[in-house]
């Protein structure tokens, strides 16, 4: 009986053993990202085997850099005649043609500004007033959030602010570790630059996929946590790693050898496929592991003109914490890790076509009814799928308050057609997850003297932010029990604020003042850490108010 081989659920009609992955995907018309025509050199044909890894032929010399279940395709063979394999490639989403103004925050005369660095003069393409290029084509600019799973980019006209696409694909550094203390030891140990060149390699396909000459693109603004920004730069991240937890670029600030922890190269440097002359921009970080996403997340809420008391929870593998408004404000990261994202979790996928969204389960049968995006096979769940399941299994009493089956079998069938389970080892992923998250909420607010009643607004943002069914959030304590009309969700304000930083230079300055003055809390220093992430692990209702010991 031969092996039966499924890449993406898709499933390979001649899976014979000597086949490699690469060529079974070609054969099902699965692109398979690569820059070396399969010679093992570029490292980018990652996939990852959830089944049957023992039926592939062992590791070779080029996969040695990976960790996990991760496998170079070219190099990977079926090396059984009887059995599934199952994996998938790096997933991406599908691109977005759009044809729009983005909404700016006005201004303290209530105009809105766009002012963005690149301008033009006649023929002549400006970068903050030097010429850098001469064209009479468009101007354009990209603001990419660089998350710790998922990667976003925008394409967006400089002259009139309107966006054109957007895409998404997942973040192939995934090789490297889910999180980013992971990805900080892989860097350290690999000091060839590993993860850096993956994802530039992804970016630049992701790039030429956009409907311009991308030699009209002249400044790329990339939003990501401190890791995710410096490893992009190719900075020497294990300082960001040991304590006090803090980037080269925040090191040097208190050093006096730089005013800002913003950063910039040409773009020829990093060798990214659009104008050599274009400027990459990474915002200011806030400080240790609350990043330029954190910082950019002030921008798409315009938190420099805020007079309600806020808090703002940017839920991911590092969920940034933002309290207070234009007067004071304090932040945190919570190390959540990637179960919310989809990440450690047995199924688990970024919000890409193919993740199912949704789930309701009839009380009756304890079935699963699913929604997946795209409309398509599902292949995994993502964050808003993995909250509204664990919402329907405690209030179908599958689940108790400790994350535990009753009289449910381990694991927990969402589709056996497409081999998607649910595990209790799932369950102990994502408690942690909301451990840590409560933990910090509670430890900020008590740091600032807030009880849950002062908040005006609690934005809710994050990759699935958008998407998350607010009552399924808080039936499993993941969010305050606060009423429903404080809550705001924002979807990714990472690329919101991104976006805000390329079209408007007037918003980077006042956003390179306003890191300044925040201040910053460390979570592991509070002695009440330990308690407060306990409590936060049980699927309980958020109602401590937590000024209170």
């Amino acid at each position: 009986m031969p092996t039966r081989l499924l890449i993406n659920s898709k499933e390979c009609t001649n899976a014979e053993k000597g086949t490699n992955l690469f060529e079974a995907a070609e054969e099902m018309d699965i692109r398979v990202p690569s820059s070396c025509r399969k010679q093992g050199k570029c490292r980018e044909c990652l996939v990852e085997v959830v089944h049957g890894a023992e039926l592939l032929s062992p590791r070779t010399t080029e996969e040695e850099h990976l960790k996990g279940s991760f496998r170079l395709s070219c190099r990977t063979q079926i090396a059984a005649d009887n059995g599934t394999i199952r994996c998938h490639t790096m997933r991406s989403g599908t691109m977005q043609m759009q044809d729009g103004a983005i909404s700016l925050p006005s201004g303290e005369t209530g105009k809105k500004i766009l002012d963005p660095a690149v301008t033009r003069d006649g023929d002549r393409i400006l970068l903050d007033g030097v010429e850098i290029a001469r064209s009479d084509e468009p101007i354009h600019g990209i603001a990419m959030d660089l998350g710790t799973t998922t990667v976003v980019v925008r394409l967006l006209n400089l002259e009139n602010g309107n966006l054109i696409a957007t895409s998404s694909f997942e973040n192939p550094q995934r090789f490297g570790g889910s999180d980013v203390m992971s990805r900080i030891q892989y860097d350290t140990d690999h000091p060839e630059h590993l993860l850096q060149k993956t994802l530039l390699g992804y970016l630049t396909r992701a790039i030429k996929d956009l409907p311009v000459d991308s030699k009209t693109i002249y400044e790329l603004v990339v939003a990501g946590n401190s890791t995710m920004r410096d490893i992009f730069f190719g900075l020497n991240v294990y300082s960001i790693g040991q304590k006090p937890y803090r980037s080269l670029t925040e090191l040097e600030v208190e050093e006096g050898k730089r005013k800002s922890t913003s950063y910039q190269l040409k773009a020829k440097t990093l060798r990214i496929p659009i104008h050599p002359q274009a400027r990459v921009y990474g915002p200011p970080l806030i400080s240790g592991h609350v990043g330029a996403d954190a910082s950019v997340n002030m921008l798409a809420i315009d938190l420099a003109h805020e007079e309600r008391m806020i808090a703002l929870m940017d839920i991911g593998t590092n969920t940034e914490l933002i309290v207070g408004n234009k007067d004071k404000l304090m932040a945190a990261s919570c190390p959540a890790g990637p179960a919310f994202e989809g990440g450690a979790i047995t199924c688990g996928m970024p919000g890409l076509d193919g993740a199912i969204d949704k789930i309701s389960i009839d009380p009756s049968t304890g079935k699963p009814n699913i929604h997946v995006i795209g409309e398509r096979k599902p292949q995994g769940i993502c964050g808003s799928g993995l909250i509204d399941l664990l919402s329907e299994l405690q209030k179908t009493e599958l689940m108790n308050e400790l994350g535990r089956f009753e009289e449910t079998p381990n694991p927990y069938v969402i589709d056996q057609d497409n081999g998607i389970f649910f595990y209790e080892s799932d369950i102990n992923e994502l408690a942690q997850a909301k451990g840590a998250n409560v933990a910090g909420l509670q430890i900020v607010f008590k740091n600032y003297g807030l009880s849950l009643e002062d908040i005006d607004v609690f934005y809710l943002a994050g990759g699935f932010g958008r998407y998350i069914n607010i009552d399924a959030a808080k039936t499993i304590g993941l969010i305050p029990n606060l009423p429903k009309e404080k809550i705001l969700q924002v979807g990714n304000a990472a690329i919101e604020g991104a976006t805000i930083a390329l079209l408007s230079i007037t918003r980077r300055k006042e956003l390179e003042e306003m890191v300044q003055d925040i201040e910053h809390i460390e979570l592991e220093t509070d002695p009440n850490f330990f308690d407060y992430f306990v409590n936060g692990c049980q699927f309980t209702t958020f109602e401590t108010d937590p000024i209170a010991d």
